[in-house]
């Protein structure tokens, strides 16, 4: 029986770390806003090492989200919680500003990390060249299609991580506005509340059937996706192509969904590790994860089979 990936999610508390792993994950992400950006919510230093030892405890990697961009008056903390997550067991650390792994050399040589530097994780030099700093993970921009991820992986000694569910994050501002966002996009743009279940959107006034979800943190503002990414009918392709890890993205769905989610690819990830060969895709997989689909937003591909990316 081969190995079977890793499936990856981000986890807001401790409870919900352990429930994800009962569903399928073998991996989490977890962490807090003063250092990580886009978590679900927040386990703090007080109780990482309570986190990490239960996410062991039930067969799962724990890595810990350090991935915000960091500044000057920033910096002194930064130390300090790299050698309390590596005491406390992590696995790895999750970065993308250099000065994380500059600051994990001095007080955390021996904590792993993993190279996520969002949308410009495009090529196999630059995953090379944090390889040689001393990354063991490159994690990959969600616009790469399967060739470009498959080049990566052939090129480099790293592991790979892909994202194979869920939105993705396409702008990101430090300022809590969305002005910037209209000015970057140069087009005139209207904010929509569909109230406290359904949360705030952004709506181009060229296309206003099309919403794309508004989630902020104390890092600022990030404007995601219209539609939802869902890998799990390509999962051979991209196993064949040597994907390490798959990441399920939970940001602003229902815990209830992302178990589904997590259930569909854990067993298809296993059928595939019991038998390459004899592996048939299972409809039902996907009709759970249909069942529970806002029916606004679509399901699909993204980037995995497009020749180029606009």
């Amino acid at each position: 029986m081969n190995k079977a990936a890793e499936l990856l999610i981000a986890a807001g508390s401790i409870g919900q770390m352990e429930r994800y792993i009962e569903a399928g994950a073998s991996a989490v992400l977890i962490g807090e806003s003063r250092f990580g950006a886009r978590l679900p919510g927040d386990i703090e230093a007080g109780e990482m090492r309570e986190a990490i030892a239960r996410a062991h405890a039930k067969g799962a990697k724990a890595y810990v989200s350090v991935n915000k961009l960091f500044r000057n008056a920033e910096l002194p903390d930064l130390p300090g919680y790299l050698k309390l997550i590596a005491d406390a067991g992590a696995d790895a650390a999750v970065f993308g500003d250099p000065a994380v792994l500059l600051n994990a050399r001095e007080a955390a040589p021996g904590l792993k990390l993993h190279w996520n530097a969002e949308m410009t994780g495009t090529n196999s030099a630059a995953a090379a060249f944090w390889g040689r700093k001393g990354a063991v993970r490159a994690v990959l921009a969600r616009e790469l299609n399967e060739a470009e991820i498959a080049d990566i992986k052939r090129q480099t000694t790293l592991e790979v991580q892909v994202q194979a569910h869920g939105m993705t994050n396409i702008y990101y501002s430090q300022r809590n506005l969305l002005q910037s966002y209209m000015e970057h996009i140069g087009r005139e743009a209207h904010i929509v509340d569909l109230g406290a279940d359904r949360g705030r959107y952004l709506a181009e006034a060229e296309r206003p059937e099309e919403k794309l979800p508004i989630f902020e943190d104390r890092n600022g503002t990030h404007v995601m996706s219209a539609d939802d990414i869902c890998l799990l009918e390509a999962l051979p392709d991209l196993l064949a192509a040597g994907v390490d890890s798959f990441y399920i993205e939970p940001l602003l769905k229902p815990e209830a969904y992302n178990i589904t989610v997590l259930s569909s690819y854990r067993s298809a990830l296993d059928a595939w590790a019991a038998n390459p060969e004899a592996y048939r895709f299972e409809e039902r997989w996907l009709d759970d994860i249909r069942a529970l689909q806002d029916p606004d937003r679509e399901l699909s591909f993204g980037f995995l089979y497009k020749e180029q990316v606009y």
